[in-house]
């Protein structure tokens, strides 16, 4: 179902209207991850004062920003909790859609390997929207604290684009100083781009954190390899259209075609991978968004307070309301 809303223009000197349809993007929320640095279903830690989630955070500030429709991607497992949870506070605010992820959701003729339990990767974790999303969307974590302005900011691009539009994406780029735990490493995409603020490679790098100092990640070799802090990444907020899906169906076919992704039973197939390939390829464009807000989050236990209290502080600013929904 499309989220449209009407427009109508008033041409000067003559009694007519133009209706105008505008489309309103969806927001794609990626909440099947096992939490496992943090321990439990973290998705669903109360946070606010009246026990909201960073996602729910999230939520408001997409409605905010004017975007008609939410989709989650869960594990079937907690269904039950999240629904009751979670998705019952929305009813009345937005529609809400849930699709599952699970490793036997696979392309015809493939399997899973035998001992594998993680999962396939976000990239795989958007594919299981593919039948519930029809209009340009952006994907988010649901565990990572965006704030409003990264939605202001996508949410206004993925607008703008033109009816049946494709291959013209967008990402909302973080400085990796702005972007770090006090509690250990973080995994964040290491973002170039040309000059037309035009992604041209990510890379995943699994362990970033200060050095001595210097924002640092660990490179395949084990080494600390030193990057400016306002240096883009990304945080998993991209902007996308509908064929994104069909692009990434077939290349996931290619990735469990890989002798060495299936005997890897950690090999994930994440969002960069198949960005960097569309890049690569010449088949698409992501323009980079930038934004100098200071991400939060729980990637640890120990993030928790630290959390807790900026919520708060925002919420004495009148950013957000004591209560949500």
């Amino acid at each position: 179902m499309f989220s449209i809303i009407f427009v109508s223009l008033y041409v000067e000197n003559k009694k007519t209207f133009l209706i105008h349809l505008i489309m309103k993007p969806t927001l794609l929320l990626l909440a099947a991850g096992m939490g496992s640095r943090y321990g439990g279903l973290k998705q669903l830690d109360g946070l606010g004062p009246n026990g909201e989630t960073i996602m729910d955070y999230s939520i408001y500030d997409a409605i905010q920003a004017g975007f008609g429709k939410i989709v989650f991607v869960i594990r079937k497992d907690f269904e039950e909790q999240f629904r009751s949870q979670i998705l019952s506070k929305y009813e009345g605010h937005i529609p809400a859609e849930l699709c599952f992820q699970s490793l036997d959701a696979l392309p015809e003729g493939f399997t899973v390997p035998e001992g594998r339990q993680k999962p396939w990767g976000t990239n795989h974790a958007v594919l299981m929207a593919k039948n519930v999303i029809h209009e340009p969307f952006c994907v988010i974590n649901c565990d990572d604290f965006y704030n409003r302005d990264a939605f202001m900011v996508i949410g206004k691009y993925l607008a703008d684009l033109p009816e049946g539009a494709k291959n013209k994406y967008a990402m909302v780029g973080f400085r990796v100083g702005n972007t770090l735990s006090e509690n250990g490493t973080v995994a964040r995409g290491i973002c170039s781009k040309d000059d037309a603020e035009n992604l041209t490679t990510v890379v995943e790098r699994t362990e970033i954190m200060r050095v001595n100092g210097d924002v640092c990640y660990k490179d395949e070799e084990g080494k600390w390899v030193a990057v400016a802090d306002n240096t883009p990444v990304s945080m998993n907020m991209w902007g996308f259209t509908p064929d994104y899906f069909d692009y990434s169906e077939e290349y996931f076919k290619g990735f469990l075609s890989d002798e060495k992704n299936i005997k890897n039973l950690k090999a994930e197939f994440f969002i960069p991978l198949m960005v960097n390939k569309l890049i690569n390829d010449g088949t698409a464009s992501v323009k980079v968004l930038d934004t100098t807000s200071k991400w939060f989050g729980v990637t640890y236990a120990a993030d928790r307070p630290a959390t807790v209290a900026k919520i708060q502080e925002l919420i004495e600013k009148g950013i957000y309301p004591n209560k949500l929904f």
